[in-house]
């Protein structure tokens, strides 16, 4: 079988990371397209890749890839990823893959009725640690859940001119790590019954903290967010026997569970992944090679609703 073909979108550190996971992956990274050509050019020496482009659309046409990774600012996703719809080419997007509800209903709708594959670049929800604490309890280990609480903030640069804090960049709490909150916990818990969300409002026009609500049957789930707070980035699930402990649950390696009795605190370390994007690129080629529109892992309905709470906390700003 010959090499599977990505091509990137952006030019950045992050496509970067893509790419050396790529290569592990056994497939190949055969361009690179960024709105300027030399940067590309710099990017495409630097990591290897023999194709630069300073044009996205001609990237397309030339190269044909088997599936684009979209690495660019959340601002520019819907209209990339509707340039490769266009073009007959799968689609592998950077979170958050849609600023809105619209977005996404509409790059989806094609999805499905052209037959090409779309998928938010979501690589938290592979992580090894990540699923050992969706099965302990699924498995119910530590008995019934009753509170958890997902906490991902830190001090973001501040001004403008960084692509945290700027709204024409597609800056914003929700966007950049709100979104790991929320789907984490849908990974963890399901389909939430109702959701409550509030936002506060920085002074260039982006949410900076968010706190979101989820409510299920028996319990709820708190999502806190911030840009504005060094917060002590963790998921704790407080269940009938103790508390499961996600460290860092958008980047996690480990988790534990310390029973409330004292007893002895059961661990797991993920001592194997070396590029935790080699599992959503596995599975993107996976499901883009048997023909698939959409990854059971990160379905349409996922980002879908995160773009749906995306639209309640927008709701939330000052006029």
């Amino acid at each position: 079988m010959r090499a599977f073909r990505f091509a990137i979108m952006g030019a950045g550190k992050i496509a970067g990371k893509f790419c050396e996971a790529a290569r592990m992956a056994d497939c190949e990274v055969a361009a690179v397209a960024s709105k300027s050509e030399e940067r590309a050019r710099e990017w495409a020496e630097k990591n290897g890749v023999k194709g630069a482009y300073g044009n996205y659309e001609r990237m397309l046409e030339v190269e044909k890839p088997d599936c684009v990774y979209i690495a660019t600012t959340p601002d520019s996703h819907y209209r990339l990823a509707s340039l490769c719809l266009d073009h007959g080419v799968p689609v592998l997007c950077e979170k958050a893959a849609f600023l809105n509800s619209a977005q996404a209903r509409e790059i989806f709708s094609r999805s499905r009725k052209e037959g090409i594959f779309v998928m938010e670049a979501l690589w938290s929800r592979f992580l090894p640690a990540v699923k050992q604490a969706e099965r302990w309890i699924a498995e119910g280990i530590a008995g019934r859940p009753s509170l958890a609480q997902i906490d991902i903030g830190f001090l973001a640069p501040a001004g403008s001119e960084n692509r945290y804090r700027n709204p024409g960049l597609g800056g914003g709490a929700a966007y950049d790590i709100t979104v790991y909150a929320y789907e984490i916990a849908r990974f963890l818990f399901g389909q939430e019954e109702s959701l409550q969300a509030s936002a506060v409002w920085g002074p260039t026009g982006v949410d900076v903290t968010d706190h979101v609500t989820l409510h299920y049957p028996g319990m709820c789930v708190l999502l806190t967010t911030s840009f504005d707070a060094a917060l002590e980035e963790r998921a704790v699930i407080y269940t009938e026997q103790g508390r499961i402990v996600l460290p860092h649950p958008h980047f996690a390696s480990e988790v534990f569970f310390e029973p409330q009795d004292g007893g002895e605190v059961i661990s797991f370390r993920d001592t194997q992944t070396q590029n935790g994007f080699v599992y959503e690129i596995a599975e993107a080629v996976s499901c883009i090679r048997a023909g698939k529109t959409e990854s059971l892992v990160v379905p349409h309905a996922l980002t879908l609703a995160c773009a749906e709470l995306f639209d309640r906390i927008l709701e939330t700003k000052p006029v």
